[in-house]
C-alpha cells in the first residue's frame, strides 16, 4: 500500500510541474512574441537620471580666525531639463529674460554679438577672440567674413527662433549656444542666472510656477573679507578651464565647477572642495519624473592659515612707505639710479620656533574682493602687482649672503674666528678684480661681516670652493624650495650647472663673485627668511608653512594640526654657528634705526648690484639670544640699506610692542 502511495504522488507532483512550466512559457511567448513591442516601448521611454548637488566650499581664516574667503548666501535661476519640454524651452528663455531685464540683472550669456542702437546685429567688439571661434569649423562653421547678421540667422535656424522678435532671437540664441557649451542635459541643469537680489529670486517663483522646468535656489557664494590683506597667498577661485575639466573630470569635477586657481585655494583644493551629493530621478513611460532618492552634499573642511592679518596690514604699509621713501630719496639727490626706478617690494615674516609664516606681504598689491572687475588693469599693470614678490620674487641677495659663507668657511676650516684678510678696498686674485665700499684693512670674520668687508668674503669664498658654497646654501633653503604649500620659485644658486644651462663656462674666478650675493644669485624673500630662522634656529631648517591647521566646516572637529618638521640641518658645529650669530649681533648694533630698538637682534643688511639701482634687502632674526622671528626684506632697487632697514624697524615695533597694530 505505501509503494503504491508513493508512485501516486510522483505522478501528481509531475503532472503539477510540467503544467506550471506550460504556464511560464506560455508567457515567456507572450512577453516576448506578441508583448515585446509593448514592453520596448516602456523601456525606452523610462529611464534613471542622476543629478550632482554641488558641495558648500570650506572657508579660509588667518591665524586668528579672522575671516579671508567665506560664503554668503546668492540665489540662482536654473532650468531643468528633465522637467522642461524641449517646445517650451525658447518661450520660457524669452519669459526669463523679460524679468531679468525689469530686475536690472544679468543671465549667463556671453555670445558676442549684440543688438546695436540702429536695431541691427553687430560683433562685440571687445570680443574679437570669442567672434572668430564662433565662426570656427566646431562651432557654427561660417566664412571668417560672415556678418552678425548671418550668424543670428544661422543660430536661429538652429535652435528654431525664426519667429520671434531679432533681440528674442539674440537672447535666445545666446542663452542656447551656452547651453551646449556647458553640457545641458537631463543630468545637467543650466544656471540660467546668478548672484540674483532676494526680490528678483522671488519674482521668478512666483512668475515661473506653472514651470516645474525653471527653479530658483539658494546657493553659496564665494567672498573676499579682508581682501587686502593677503590676497597672493589666499588666492581665488574661478570657473574650471577646459584644459582643467579634461585633466579633472576622472575626480569628479563638471563643466560649470569652480576650481581654486592660485594661492592657498588652489593649494588645498582637495580639502576645501567637499563631496558632491545627489538627488536621483525615474521618468515614467509618459516622460514624468520623480524623485526616488537623495544624496547629501557634504561641505568641504575649512582652512586655518598660519598668516596674522594684523602683521599683514602693517606690512603692506610698510612697505608702500619704503617704495614712495625710495622714489623720493632719487628726487631729492637729483639721481634716477639712486631708488628712481623701485616700483616692488616684498617682506617674510617667520616664527622660528616652527617657520611658520606670520607674514608675507608684496607690494604692490590689489584687492581679492575685486579681482575679476579688476584683472584686465591688474594684467596690464607694469608694476605687476599679480606678481607674488614674498613667494616668487627672486633677487642677488647681496651681503645677506655673507654669514652662510662664514658659517661654511668655520665648518670646513677655511678660515678661523682669528683669520685676518687685507682689504685695501680691492680684490684680487688671478685677475680678477672685485671692488669693497669701503678701506678696512685688516679684518676676521666679526668685523667681515660687521662691516660688510666684499675683499674678507670673496677671499673667503675663493678657499670655500664652489662645491662648498653650493652645499651649505641649500642646508639653508637657498636655492631650493622651502615646502611652503603654495607656489614658490626655487630661486637660482650660483654655480657650474646653472652656467653651463645658460651657455657659460664656470670657471674658479666665479666663486668669488657669488660669494659676496653676486653673480647669479638669486633668491626669494621666503628663502631668505627661511635662511634667517635657521641661523636663529641653531642650523636646524624646518619646513616653512602657511596651513595652520585643517577643521570641519562646522568647526567641531580638528582634521590636521601642523607641528614643526625637520627638513635640514647646515652642519654647523654649534660652536661655529655662535660665532656667527655674535657677529651678525655686532652688525645690527652697527645699524643706527635698528640699535635703538629695545630688544637685541641679529641682522645683515645686502644693497645688491644690478642694472639699475641696486636692491636693498635685510635679514634679521629677534631677540638675539632667544629669537621668535625672522624677518627677511627685499626692496626692488631700493638703492638705500635704509629702506630695507626701516620696513624691518616697522615690523619689529608691531611684533614686540603692537607699535602700528590696528
Amino acid at each position: 500500500m505505501k509503494k503504491k502511495s508513493l508512485k501516486g504522488r510522483y505522478i501528481c507532483l509531475g503532472v503539477l510541474t510540467t503544467l506550471a512550466a506550460g504556464v511560464l512559457l506560455g508567457r515567456l511567448i507572450e512577453w516576448q512574441v506578441f508583448s515585446s513591442e509593448y514592453y520596448d516601448n516602456i523601456a525606452a521611454t523610462s529611464a534613471v537620471y542622476r543629478i550632482e548637488t554641488k558641495p558648500v566650499r570650506g572657508e579660509i581664516y588667518d591665524v586668528n580666525g579672522v575671516e579671508l574667503a567665506v560664503n554668503v548666501t546668492q540665489y540662482q535661476i536654473v532650468i531643468n531639463k528633465l522637467f522642461m519640454p524641449d517646445e517650451e524651452l525658447n518661450d520660457a528663455i524669452v519669459r526669463l529674460s523679460d524679468v531679468m531685464e525689469a530686475c536690472g540683472e544679468h543671465w549667463n550669456d556671453d555670445l558676442p554679438i549684440i543688438i546695436g542702437k540702429d536695431g541691427k546685429p553687430a560683433f562685440d567688439s571687445e570680443k574679437s577672440d570669442a567672434v572668430s571661434e564662433l565662426k570656427s569649423k566646431g562651432k557654427l562653421n561660417m566664412n571668417p567674413y560672415s556678418t552678425a547678421e548671418e550668424c543670428i540667422a544661422r543660430l536661429s535656424a538652429k535652435y528654431g527662433c525664426e519667429g520671434y522678435s531679432l533681440k528674442q532671437q539674440r537672447n535666445i540664441a545666446g542663452v542656447r549656444f551656452r547651453m551646449e557649451e556647458t553640457g545641458y542635459s537631463n543630468t545637467n541643469p543650466y544656471v540660467f542666472a546668478e548672484n540674483i537680489s532676494e526680490k528678483t529670486m522671488l519674482t521668478t517663483a512666483e512668475r515661473f510656477q506653472d514651470m516645474p522646468g525653471i527653479t530658483t535656489e539658494a546657493t553659496a557664494k564665494r567672498v573676499y573679507q579682508n581682501g587686502t590683506a593677503a590676497p597672493h597667498i589666499v588666492g581665488v577661485t574661478g570657473l574650471i578651464s577646459a584644459e582643467e575639466y579634461e585633466e579633472m573630470k576622472s575626480q569628479g569635477y563638471g563643466y560649470t565647477d569652480r576650481i581654486g586657481k592660485n594661492g592657498v585655494e588652489a593649494a588645498c583644493e582637495e580639502e576645501l572642495r567637499g563631496t558632491a551629493g545627489s538627488r536621483t530621478f525615474e521618468t515614467d513611460a509618459k516622460g514624468n519624473a520623480a524623485l526616488v532618492d537623495t544624496v547629501p552634499a557634504q561641505s568641504g573642511n575649512s582652512v586655518y592659515l598660519t598668516i596674522d592679518t594684523r602683521y599683514q596690514k602693517v606690512a603692506q604699509k610698510a612697505l608702500a612707505d619704503a617704495v614712495q621713501y625710495a622714489n623720493d630719496y632719487s628726487r631729492w639727490v637729483g639721481d634716477e639710479y639712486m631708488g628712481g626706478d623701485c616700483t616692488g617690494a616684498a617682506l617674510v615674516m617667520l616664527n622660528v620656533k616652527d617657520f611658520s609664516v606670520l607674514c608675507a606681504a608684496s607690494y604692490p598689491t590689489y584687492d581679492l574682493a575685486k579681482y575679476y572687475d579688476d584683472y584686465t588693469k591688474l594684467a596690464n599693470d607694469k608694476a605687476h602687482p599679480l606678481f607674488d614678490r614674498a613667494f616668487q620674487g627672486a633677487l642677488a641677495p647681496g651681503s645677506t649672503f655673507k654669514p652662510m659663507i662664514a658659517s661654511a668657511a668655520l665648518q670646513e676650516k677655511k678660515i678661523t674666528t682669528d683669520t685676518y684678510i687685507d682689504c685695501e678696498g680691492l680684490y684680487t686674485e688671478n685677475g680678477l678684480k672685485l671692488w669693497c665700499m669701503n678701506y678696512h684693512g685688516w679684518v676676521n670674520m666679526y668685523h667681515a661681516i660687521e662691516d660688510s668687508c666684499n675683499v674678507f668674503f670673496a677671499e673667503t669664498g675663493r678657499r670655500l670652493g664652489i662645491t662648498n658654497l653650493q652645499k651649505y646654501a641649500r642646508r639653508c633653503g637657498l636655492g631650493v624650495k622651502t615646502g611652503v604649500e603654495i607656489g614658490e620659485s626655487s630661486g637660482t644658486l650660483a654655480g657650474p650647472d646653472y652656467a653651463k644651462s645658460m651657455g657659460r663656462e664656470w670657471n674658479e674666478n666665479d666663486v668669488s663673485p657669488a660669494a659676496i650675493g653676486q653673480s647669479d644669485n638669486q633668491f626669494t624673500p621666503l628663502q631668505l627668511a627661511t635662511y634667517a630662522a635657521t641661523i636663529a634656529n641653531n642650523g636646524v631648517r624646518l619646513k616653512t608653512h602657511v596651513v595652520d591647521k585643517i577643521v570641519s566646516y562646522d568647526g567641531k572637529e580638528t582634521l590636521f594640526q601642523s607641528e614643526p618638521v625637520k627638513v635640514d640641518d647646515m652642519g654647523v658645529s654649534p660652536e661655529n654657528l655662535k660665532e656667527v650669530q655674535t657677529a651678525m649681533n655686532m652688525a645690527a648694533n652697527a645699524y643706527g634705526i635698528i640699535n635703538t630698538f629695545d630688544i637685541p637682534v641679529a641682522a645683515k643688511t645686502g644693497t645688491a648690484e644690478n642694472n639699475g639701482s641696486d636692491h636693498s634687502n635685510f635679514i634679521c632674526y629677534a631677540p638675539y639670544d632667544d629669537p621668535q622671528i625672522a624677518i627677511a626684506v627685499m626692496i626692488d632697487h631700493g638703492a638705500s640699506s635704509y629702506t630695507a632697514l626701516s620696513t624691518a624697524r616697522t615690523m619689529l615695533d608691531a611684533y614686540f610692542h603692537g607699535i602700528g597694530i590696528e
